[in-house]
């Protein structure tokens, strides 16, 4: 490894999680949620670390053919359902489940020559107005798809738009509810947020995705800081560099800090180019040789500088730590403006990940 940045993995944190999901929803069946190739951890890497779970969930094809190569036999849910008619042959194939949320795609049902009947998620328009029907128009859709025999299992699909508010899913579950009104139909509505904080969404398949991953929901770690959960990647590089500063010396791109005080700064392997939030002002927590710190200046390509006043024993070699147990993803997402999630998605390639 020429480069000292490394991405690590946690096996043992994902199967902690799961096993807190299922606490908080037991009498529910779980979607784990790996799209966007787990949330940038790796499918081919994790899943066997999930392998407790119920099905997985997730959005592209070629993800979810991969799953079933590699041995992975139970449910796969398609989140987005399918996007061109030609892909329901790949879905009959490896026995996918696949939302629908639009009039072409029960068109599509019908006209399809299918080996067996397709498990089918109904999505209802909760007022995200994302996707989905909506409610006045989900028992003529139901209606339609129950005739067709291309269609197995029925379940109703829906997602919410503000489930970290205590308050957020009132109204979006009143009109679930003149969705399914006269209807007998098993519910998925539960992403991360109603798993944790909202048990009278549960019903009968809940759909973590982030909390899985050890982040928050909500984008703040406080909120999640007593349920037990723990960061699953690790991004850690090591110091490459020490610069003694004068007071009124500039730091990095634009000179965005000027040290006040003679002061020691260290240069990080680490820079947006690896996925580090190029935004992250001066002040965002950062872990360097058992303290936590702050970054400097402006996130370079390769490079951050991060200040070493709280660590003197701190040079060259010394252990670095972006994000992971000591810094929360959450901590340096909302300093960044951004959430973890897409800190998370956007690990770049050329890091190395170790799986432990």
């Amino acid at each position: 490894m020429s480069r000292p940045i490394v991405a690590t993995i946690n096996q043992q944190a994902l199967r902690h999680n799961l096993a807190i999901v299922r606490r908080a929803a037991p009498h529910s069946r779980v979607w784990s949620v790996v799209k966007a190739n787990a949330y940038g951890h790796g499918i081919a890497r994790i899943w066997q670390s999930l392998a407790e779970t119920d099905g997985f969930a997730l959005l592209n094809l070629e993800e979810a053919i991969l799953l079933r190569d590699q041995g992975w036999n139970k449910p796969i849910l398609l989140l987005e359902g399918f996007f061109h008619e030609q892909d329901l042959p790949l879905i009959d194939r490896y026995r996918l489940t696949t939302s629908v949320h639009s009039n072409w795609q029960i068109k599509a049902l019908a006209n399809a020559q299918l080996s067996a009947p397709i498990d089918l998620y109904v999505k209802v328009n909760s007022g995200m107005n994302r996707l989905g029907f909506r409610p006045e128009q989900i028992n003529g859709v139901w209606q339609k798809l129950r005739a067709l025999k291309n269609v197995g299992d029925m379940t109703l699909m829906a997602h919410f738009a503000d489930a970290e508010n205590p308050e957020g899913i009132i109204e979006p579950m009143q009109r679930i509810e003149r969705a399914a009104e006269g209807l007998s139909a098993p519910r998925s509505l539960s992403n991360s947020a109603c798993t944790l904080w909202h048990p009278e969404a549960h019903y009968d398949w809940v759909r973590p995705g982030i909390v899985l991953y050890g982040a928050s929901p909500s984008g703040d770690w406080q909120d999640i800081a007593s349920s037990g959960l723990q960061p699953v990647m690790s991004l850690t590089s090591e110091i490459i560099g020490v610069q003694q500063l004068n007071p009124g010396d500039g730091v990095g791109y634009g000179y965005r800090y000027h040290a006040q005080q003679a002061q020691r700064i260290g240069v990080v392997a680490c820079g947006y180019a690896d996925g580090y939030p190029r935004h992250a002002p001066s002040g965002t927590p950062v872990w360097v040789d058992g303290v936590v710190t702050q970054v400097v200046g402006a996130v370079s390509m390769d490079m951050i500088t991060v200040d070493l006043t709280p660590c003197p024993q701190a040079g060259i070699g010394s252990k670095v730590e972006l994000w992971g147990d000591q810094v929360k993803i959450d901590q340096v997402a909302k300093a960044a403006g951004t959430v973890g999630y897409e800190l998370m998605c956007a690990l770049a390639p050329r890091v190395p990940v170790e799986v432990i």
